[in-house]
């Protein structure tokens, strides 16, 4: 398992369970989370699962591929922390990982 804290816009923490190789989305889209909405399902095809990732994680994550820097454009408020949560993957240094929900997706 790895644990992933997602943090709203008005500071409501929600610290979640998922297993390697899972998506962010996936399990923040599973358990509600404020603005994880993942309309097309985790293809990188709509930018509703866009958050951004803390300070302390940026490293550790990566950056965008040009692909998913270009589908970020479409999102509320993208910043140079952006990620679109579909395309990060869980794996066991991810462990922590803390990302912040935008106030609204699109």
């Amino acid at each position: 398992m790895v644990h992933v804290t997602f943090i709203t816009p008005s500071g409501v923490a929600t610290t979640l369970d998922g297993d390697v190789g899972q998506s962010v989305m996936d399990i923040g889209k599973r358990a509600g989370v404020e603005n994880i909405i993942g309309e097309c399902g985790g293809s990188a095809a709509c930018a509703t699962c866009h958050v951004h990732v803390d300070p302390a994680w940026i490293d550790l994550v990566g950056p965008p591929s040009d692909d998913e820097w270009d589908m970020l454009d479409f999102a509320h408020g993208k910043r140079a922390d952006s990620r679109l949560s579909c395309q990060i993957r869980l794996r066991p240094a991810l462990e922590g990982l803390i990302v912040h929900t935008p106030e609204r997706q699109g």
